[in-house]
């Protein structure tokens, strides 16, 4: 009998290192919203959407330690929209866009195989108020058009440095996998500090391949890049925000070069234990086309709960380019919660 409660309390213990080793999580968020929209170009919507503030997404994650301080993990994300109950962001795109991917960890760093973050996903998200708001975020929606390729990178390889007195970096390769054109890829780096209230980030990318959802993504046919340089600063009354960046698209056909360049201000001012008011601003000026692209959004966000906040915003977007619809207003109500 002895032997026996020995034998059992053993593999209670073996079962409870081997769970304190390795785990998996299930984890997502909802964000919908209803809204009257109107962007420069089109015309107005009523509406009752999804990702206001966050796009809708669901996924698998874990880990395993596998001693000597290395760690296996791996991350699978699914976006969805929430206000139909369809799969993924637009209609074709890859089930999980979000993250599909495999990674090494440990003393040296993270080395990552698969889908995960373009270089210019992060630097974006951290340095606007807004975050990573496709709906409402001045630059998000400019950095949308002005982006090598899409925000996230398939058949991809990254390495994330580990952080050294507040410096880290991702440097990202994507394999373009066709035959006979091993020059076919996209390529980039992203560079965070942060320090005290100080936050810095600086993103390059160069891309030939577009999203696999997408028809273009055998090749875009053009190579475009980017830069972008951001900072933002916690007086803790209020964190400012600013980035400054440059887009080209060089055509393959011999048409001129398009060039923009973009900049934005933010703001986010706690006037509550809970709740917070967010002003941004972003304006693109494209090279040799006369008129800016300007979208302002002023809004405020209210946490109910650590994973559950509501949130209100107007939007304006003027496109003194376009020759109808030159501009419009956008309001919007939301909530969001993470699980």
């Amino acid at each position: 009998m002895k032997k026996s409660l020995i034998a059992f309390g053993a593999a209670l213990a073996c079962m409870g290192a081997a769970q304190a080793q390795s785990n998996v999580q299930l984890t997502g968020l909802v964000d919908m919203y209803v809204g009257l929209m109107k962007t420069a170009g089109k015309e107005r919507t009523s509406e009752v959407g999804s990702g206001g503030m966050t796009t809708s997404w669901w996924g698998m994650n874990g880990t395993e330690d596998l001693g000597n301080g290395l760690k296996v993990g791996f991350a699978l994300g699914a976006f969805f929209r929430a206000d139909t109950g369809t799969p993924g962001r637009f209609n074709g795109d890859t089930f999980f866009a979000r993250d599909a991917n495999v990674s090494l960890s440990g003393g040296f760093g993270t080395l990552k195989l698969g889908r995960s973050m373009a270089p210019n996903f992060l630097p974006t998200i951290l340095f606007n108020p807004y975050g990573d708001s496709f709906t409402i975020s001045p630059l998000v929606l400019h950095s949308v058009g002005n982006n090598a390729a899409d925000t996230g990178w398939s058949n991809q390889i990254t390495y994330s440095t580990p952080t050294f007195a507040g410096l880290r970096a991702n440097l990202q390769y994507q394999f373009g996998e066709q035959a006979g054109k091993s020059g076919t890829n996209n390529v980039g780096a992203n560079v965070f500090y942060n320090q005290g209230p100080l936050a810095l980030t600086a993103v390059y990318e160069q891309a030939d391949i577009g999203n696999p959802g997408l028809a273009n993504y055998n090749a875009l046919g053009y190579s475009k890049d980017k830069w972008m340089v951001g900072a933002a600063y916690d007086f803790s009354v209020v964190k400012l925000y600013a980035t400054y960046g440059q887009a080209t698209q060089d055509f393959s056909t011999g048409a001129d070069d398009i060039k923009k360049k973009t900049y934005s201000l933010g703001l986010d001012v706690p006037v509550t234990k809970a709740g917070t008011v967010k002003v941004a601003i972003a304006q693109t000026k494209t090279d040799s086309v006369s008129g800016k692209w300007t979208t302002a959004t002023v809004g405020y966000d209210h946490f109910l709960s650590k994973r559950t906040d509501a949130y209100a915003a107007a939007m304006y977007d003027k496109n003194s380019a376009l020759i109808d619809n030159k501009s419009g207003t956008s309001l919007a109500v939301g909530i969001r919660h993470r699980f």
